[in-house]
């Protein structure tokens, strides 16, 4: 029989470095991801062998990919399809949530 699962971010086991908090929300066809990034950070360009979805909840900064430069601000919304390159600056404290599907 299928299960509900129910999380709330505090309770889930935070991974990553000085520079993000990052909390995983692993499912069988993708998982969910919440991530703090710390002003001032610099994500180096780079690609994912996965399709993606990233949402801006709180903070700015810019993105840099194939099809030119997207600000990130609240309510913003980016697809990623697999491979597709990008690279991140976080001008402010950031919050943003990652629908990430496997491969």
């Amino acid at each position: 029989m299928p299960k509900t699962l129910h999380y709330a971010w505090n309770d889930v086991a935070p991974y990553g470095d000085a520079k993000a908090d990052r909390r995983l929300i692993p499912g069988a066809g993708g998982d969910l991801k919440r991530v703090a990034v710390k002003a001032g950070t610099h994500a180096a360009r780079h690609a994912h062998d996965f399709e993606q979805f990233v949402l801006i909840s709180e903070g700015q900064g810019w993105l840099v990919c194939e099809s030119g430069e997207i600000a990130l601000r609240p309510g913003v919304v980016i697809h990623f399809e697999a491979n597709a390159w990008h690279e991140a600056w976080f001008a402010t404290d950031t919050m943003l949530y990652e629908v990430n599907f496997k491969s």
